[in-house]
């Protein structure tokens, strides 16, 4: 029996868990979203949602870059 809260199949088709990942990477909310997005995508019925949602993060990820580089060349 699949266990739907713990253990979904779309995170059960590699090696290891989708945050079992995330977490051994230690990445942030941003990045741990864009690898649960992307790990799971091809496994669910609507692969292209979890595609945008994946982008979404990164666009967000490239914002917040964008403004750190701003931050240091303007001397904050």
């Amino acid at each position: 029996m699949t266990d739907n809260i713990y253990s979904p199949n779309h995170y059960q088709q590699g090696e290891l868990e989708t945050w079992d990942a995330i977490i051994g990477l230690d990445l942030g909310y941003l990045e741990g979203n864009v690898v649960k997005y992307l790990s799971r995508y091809k496994h669910k019925e609507d692969p292209l949602g979890d595609l945008y949602k994946a982008k979404a993060y990164v666009e967000k990820l490239i914002e917040l870059q964008i403004a750190e580089i701003a931050d240091v060349v303007s001397g904050k």
